[in-house]
This record gives structure tokens, sequence and C-alpha cells, in this order.
């Protein structure tokens, strides 16, 4: 086994391994990374701070990253393929998300944005009981590294403005559009 970082895994039994794996989608090539409890990474390969989300979750999780396969990609292959043809509004794929509490509560509280909705950075600070943090929010926002399962792409400026998103914002509208479009017939 070899690390995509060209080191390979410690023999430590502590030690984590993320299955990576890359696959093509309507918006382009991702990569996802699995371990055995979840999906820990949906991400666009073009994505500016790939590599980053990569160490990040090396570290947080005491990780090494290898290419390979995972019980988890064949549920999240499938599941994004319904999401993609407008017959998936909610996933049920299990997700790891390692950040600090806030992270992870603003992360759930992405997954609370119903499908087809948007809401502003201000109301997902109002929801989440701390309606001066728009910019924290903002910020753990763009420290998601599950893209469209944890739906960041549904927050906009206050002004309605398509505004932050990763993995571009043309993406982001393709998302909203399509969320848009079969919305009612889900």
């Amino acid at each position: 086994m070899k690390s995509i970082f060209g080191v390979a895994p410690s023999n430590s039994k502590n030690k984590i391994v993320i299955d990576l794996t890359r696959f093509e989608t309507p918006l382009g090539t991702m990569f996802a990374g699995a371990t055995e409890q979840g999906i820990c990474l949906l991400e666009f390969t073009d994505r500016r701070m790939l590599e980053t989300e990569f160490k990040q979750l090396t570290t947080l999780l005491n990780a090494t990253i290898v290419q390979g396969d995972n019980q988890h990609f064949a549920l999240l292959h499938q599941q994004l393929n319904e999401y993609f043809e407008g017959k998936r509004k909610i996933f049920t794929i299990p997700l790891v998300t390692p950040g600090s509490a806030f992270q992870q509560a603003v992360w759930k509280e992405l997954q609370n944005i119903p499908y087809g909705t948007t809401r502003s950075y201000k109301q997902q600070a109002t929801a989440l009981k701390n309606p001066d943090a728009i910019r924290a929010v903002a910020s753990a926002n763009g420290m998601n590294r599950i893209s469209i399962i944890i739906p960041c792409h549904r927050v906009i400026g206050s002004d309605g403005s398509l505004t932050g998103y990763g993995g571009g914002l043309w993406r982001k509208k393709w998302l909203l559009d399509l969320e848009n479009e079969y919305q009612l017939k889900l």
C-alpha cells in the first residue's frame, strides 16, 4: 500500500486508512475519500484547496490516504447518480466530518437546508443561534470537505448573489438550477 503523497502508511495500529477514488460526474471529475466509518471527502479535482484538505484529513484523523476501493463507494456512486438524475433529495450515506465543534455544527445545519432552497450566511448564523457569527459561518462553510452531500452550495449572499463556492460559482449555479428543476418532481 502506498500513500498518494508517496509515503508508505505507518504500521501503527492506530493509523486510519482513507481510501481514495476518482470518478466522473456531470460537473467534472471528483475525488471521494472514505474510512471504514464513512465518506470523509467529496471534492472536485480542480478545487484549489484540495491538497490542503488532504493534509487536514490526514492530521485530524491520524490517517494515510491511499488509492483503493472502500465499502462506501458503491453507495456514494448510487446516491450521487440518483441526485444528478433528480431522483434523490436526501443523502443517507454515513459521513466522517472531523473538525471543531463549531464547524461540525455549521456542517450539520447545512444538511438542514431543504433541497431546492437557499439560505443566506446570516440565516445560517441565526439558525445556529449565533446571529453575529456570519463570517465564522462562511469560513466553516468554506472548510466543508464533502461537497454536494453537505450542501454548502445552498448558501448564498444576503442580496441573493451566488458567493463563495470552492467548486466554482458555475458549479454552484448548476447545482441550484438542478435542484430547482427537480424540486417539485420528487
